[in-house]
C-alpha cells in the first residue's frame, strides 16, 4: 500500500460513533445543509418497509437530520411502492423521471436520475435489500459531510456475512474465519483499484451501496447505468475532488440478499468494463459475457450483454439545470 493511503486511512477512516447525533444536528444547522436519502429498489417488499421505518423514525421524526426521503422504483413486480410509501417515504416510479429519455435498465440509471427528484445538498444513497437495518448507516456516513467541509464522497464500510449470521463476524484471520459475501469486491474490483487506481487502494468496500455524496460533486460525474456505477462514481470523484476528499465510516454489519454466481458473473463483468471505459475510452472490447447452464443435452451457453452505457453529468441535463435556477 502506498505510504500516502497509509496516512490517508489514518485521517479519513471513522466509526459512526465518532460524531454524535447531536453533533451532526449542530453542524447542519449552523451550516444549513440538507439531506437526501435515497433508496433504489426493485422488488424489494420484505425489506424497504422497515428501513424507511426507521430512517423516518429515528433521524426524521426523533432527530431532523434527513430532510427528504425517497425511495425510486425502477419496475417491481411486487408490493415495493406500497409498502414503502406506507412506512412513510416518498415513492417515485423510475420511468416518471425525465421522460423524454427512456430509461435503461441499472441501478445506476437508478441513481442517476433520482438527482432530477431530490434537492438535498448531500445525497446519501442506501440499497433496499438491508435487513436489520440500523439508523447508523445514514448518520454514519452522512456525519463527515456535515462536520467538515473539505469532504464530499463518503462510503459506509462493514463486515458482510455470507450466511446472514445476525453477530458480528469474529475472529478474520484464517481458519475458523465465518464466510463473508463481497465476492465480485474481493475478485475483481479490489484487484482493479490496487492495480490502476491505487490512491483507492484503502477502501475496505468500494462497491458497497451505501454512501453520502456532496450534490455538487454528483451532479459532475458521469453515472454508469448498470453494476458498474459504484466503482465508476469512486473513480471519478478521486479525479474529480483527490484522495482527501473521499472517506469511509464503519457501520458495522451489513446482512442483505446474496446474488447467484451467475448474476454475480454479470456484475463482475460489467464492473470490468466500467474499469476499461476509464483506462481508455478508445479501447474496442466486445461488451458481451458467455455463462454456461447445464441443460437437457449438456451444457447450454447463454451470451448477455454487457452494461457500457453511461449517463452524462447531470449538470448537462437540460431540465436539471432549470430545476436548479429555479
Amino acid at each position: 500500500m502506498l505510504e500516502e493511503v497509509e496516512r490517508w486511512l489514518t485521517r479519513r477512516s471513522w466509526s459512526a460513533s465518532d460524531r454524535s447525533l447531536d453533533q451532526l444536528l449542530v453542524a447542519k444547522a449552523t451550516r444549513g445543509t440538507t439531506v437526501s436519502v435515497v433508496l433504489p429498489a426493485l422488488d424489494e417488499e420484505e425489506t424497504v418497509g422497515e428501513i424507511v421505518s426507521v430512517i423516518r423514525r429515528e433521524l426524521m421524526e426523533k432527530a431532523p437530520l434527513v430532510d427528504e426521503l425517497v425511495v425510486i422504483d425502477s419496475g417491481s413486480a411486487d408490493r415495493t411502492g406500497e409498502v414503502a410509501a406506507k412506512a412513510g417515504a416518498r415513492v417515485v416510479h423510475r420511468d416518471e423521471i425525465l421522460p423524454r429519455l427512456p430509461a435503461l435498465p441499472g441501478k445506476g440509471e437508478v441513481l442517476w436520475r433520482s438527482l432530477l427528484v431530490t434537492s438535498g445538498d448531500v445525497v446519501c444513497f442506501v440499497d433496499a435489500d438491508l435487513k436489520r437495518f440500523s439508523a447508523d448507516f445514514v448518520s454514519g456516513i452522512v456525519g463527515p459531510l456535515l462536520t467538515d467541509q473539505d469532504m464530499h464522497f463518503v462510503k459506509a464500510m462493514y463486515d458482510r456475512p455470507l450466511d446472514g449470521a445476525a453477530a458480528r463476524l469474529r475472529g478474520g484471520g484464517q481458519g475458523g474465519r465465518v464466510g463473508q459475501g463481497g465476492r465480485v469486491t474481493e475478485l475483481v474490483a479490489r484487484p482493479l483499484l490496487n492495480l490502476h487506481w491505487p490512491l483507492l487502494a484503502g477502501f475496505v468496500q468500494p462497491l458497497g451501496g451505501e454512501y453520502a455524496v456532496r450534490r455538487s460533486l454528483l451532479e459532475q460525474l458521469a453515472f454508469p447505468v448498470g453494476y458498474g456505477v459504484e466503482l465508476g462514481l469512486l473513480v471519478d470523484a478521486l479525479h474529480t475532488v483527490g484522495l482527501d476528499a473521499l472517506g469511509q465510516v464503519d457501520v458495522g454489519v451489513r446482512v442483505h440478499r446474496h446474488q447467484d454466481d451467475r448474476a454475480l458473473g454479470r456484475m463482475a463483468a460489467a464492473i470490468y468494463r466500467t474499469a476499461q471505459l476509464r483506462l481508455s475510452r478508445a479501447h474496442l472490447v466486445r461488451p458481451e459475457l458467455t455463462q454456461f447452464e447445464r441443460g437437457a443435452d449438456g451444457f447450454v451457453p447463454r451470451t448477455y450483454a454487457v452494461d457500457t452505457e453511461e449517463r452524462p453529468p447531470m449538470r448537462e441535463i437540460v431540465e436539471y439545470a432549470s430545476r436548479r435556477a429555479a
